[in-house]
């Protein structure tokens, strides 16, 4: 692993070889906390994806929009793969994923495929301030999404990825809804440190076991896009 800057002062790890299949992994609300997901980008990496995971602040003052579009262009100079960019995030990281992949051509932008884990559709995209499903009707090209989510989540329920994966069908959108044996936590690798109130980085059995499967499922939608 490598740590850069995607932009002035803004840190991204990058795992495995640009040129390899590459993909964008976002992490959740925290602020700058690209090391939640690293044992997720590791796993990724042992997978023959090259990974790109940058810190952002969802609690900057344009909701991180600015961070996670700096990291979509730092993502794209970085890949020397034939193959288009596949964009992977986490709780609200999966809510920024779905709103930038239906919005996609209003910025030029083209995606291979999207993963959400633990997705929270329930709230606004911080990238465009807008309800992700709205855009969904009126999207031109659809890449596929994978929806992963944790039946034992109690920050988000699996009923809100369920909710969005039938809003995606219902717009003729492909869809892969999974639900796991996982938490809001380790569905990304991470677990939750209570005396700090935020999520740390994680690699036990347990943990592994999840974020392996995981890691298989998002390796299965980069060989099938």
């Amino acid at each position: 692993m490598r740590t850069r800057e995607y932009a002035p002062g803004r840190p991204v790890d990058l795992y495995g070889d640009p040129i390899d299949r590459t993909v964008l992994l976002w992490h959740g609300t925290q602020t700058d906390a690209r090391a939640t997901v690293r044992t997720l980008a590791g796993l990724l990496a042992d997978r023959g994806l090259s990974v790109v995971v940058p810190d952002w602040d969802s609690h900057s003052a344009d909701n991180g929009r600015a961070d996670l579009l700096a990291s979509v262009d730092f993502a794209r100079g970085w890949s020397r793969a034939d193959a288009g960019l596949g964009l992977i995030g986490w709780s609200l990281g999966g809510v920024a994923a779905a709103g930038l992949t239906a919005r996609a051509a209003d910025i030029g932008l083209e995606l291979a495929f999207t993963v959400c884990l633990a997705g929270a559709f329930m709230v606004r995209d911080p990238i465009f301030g807008l309800d992700v499903g709205d855009a969904l009707a009126g999207a031109g090209r659809r890449p596929p999404f994978t929806l992963l989510h944790g039946s034992a989540d109690d920050v988000v329920d699996p009923s809100v990825s369920r909710a969005f994966a039938a809003r995606l069908q219902a717009h003729a959108w492909p869809v892969r809804l999974v639900e796991l044996a996982a938490d809001h936590g380790n569905i990304a690798g991470a677990r939750y440190d209570s005396a700090n109130d935020r999520y740390a980085p994680a690699d036990n059995e347990a943990t592994r076991s999840v974020t392996t499967e995981v890691a298989d499922h998002i390796a299965s939608a980069a060989r099938t896009s």
